[in-house]
This record gives C-alpha cells, sequence and structure tokens, in this order.
C-alpha cells in the first residue's frame, strides 16, 4: 500500500508541478503527513521530481520563444546562489523545526492566493454589474 500513495503521490505532484501551481506544495504533505518520510527527506524528493519537470517546461518554453534570456540572469543568479547558502543551512536545522517552517509558508502562501482570487472574484463581479445597468440611448 505504501508504493500505492508513493507513486500517487509522485503522479499528483507531477501534474500540479506540470500546470506551474508547484507540485511539492502537495507532494510534500503526502510524503510527511500520509507516508511518514521525515521532512528533509520529503524535501529533497520535492527537489529531485522537480528537475525533468524544469527540464520538459524549459524545453517547451524554448521551442515557443517566451522566455526572455536578459530576465533569466537576472532571476538565475541570485536564485542559485541562495539555494547553495540554503542548503547548508536547513542541513543543521531539525527536521521538526524545518516542518514547522514549511507549514507557516503554505500557510502564508494559500493566504496570499485565496486573497488574490477574492480580489479578482470582486473586480469581475464588479464589472459585470456596471455592464448591467449601463443604459442604451
Amino acid at each position: 500500500m505504501e508504493i500505492f500513495f508513493l507513486i500517487l503521490g509522485g503522479l499528483v505532484g507531477g501534474i500540479i508541478g506540470g500546470m506551474g501551481m508547484g507540485g511539492g506544495t502537495l507532494l510534500i504533505p503526502i510524503l510527511t503527513i500520509f507516508l511518514g518520510i521525515e521532512q528533509k527527506n520529503a524535501q529533497a524528493i520535492n527537489l529531485i521530481a522537480f528537475i525533468p519537470m524544469a527540464v520538459i517546461v524549459t524545453a517547451i518554453n524554448i521551442k515557443r520563444k517566451d522566455i526572455d534570456y536578459k530576465s533569466v540572469f537576472t532571476v538565475a543568479i541570485p536564485a542559485l546562489a541562495t539555494s547553495v547558502v540554503s542548503s547548508l543551512f536547513v542541513e543543521k536545522i531539525d527536521g521538526k523545526i524545518l516542518s514547522i517552517g514549511f507549514s507557516v509558508f503554505l500557510i502564508i502562501l494559500g493566504t496570499i492566493m485565496m486573497i488574490s482570487t477574492l480580489r479578482k472574484c470582486i473586480y469581475a463581479y464588479m464589472n459585470k454589474c456596471k455592464e448591467e445597468y449601463i443604459f442604451n440611448d
């Protein structure tokens, strides 16, 4: 049964990640909560699973000519440096603290996404209401 949940977690994480929503948002909780994998290992699995998704998405975007190469270097260099520093830092952190930090991150991310979605819905609703009450002469 554990193999089934591992495969299911990989599929769900891959599908969600392929749609650009961050597969780790689901994969890490599935691995830690349902399969009892330690937080550090779950995050490592997520990062390894991210590699093929990133390669595929990059290839698709290169084919579509959707990549702004100037921006890539502006983002990639700080991201690589931060990743190296973070990986050294995470090595020293207890798994429980890392788990709490990830939980707080997900709560903040969920709240931001919820507020953004509500704002878009309210904006769309208000524009629809304005259009309904415009009188044609």
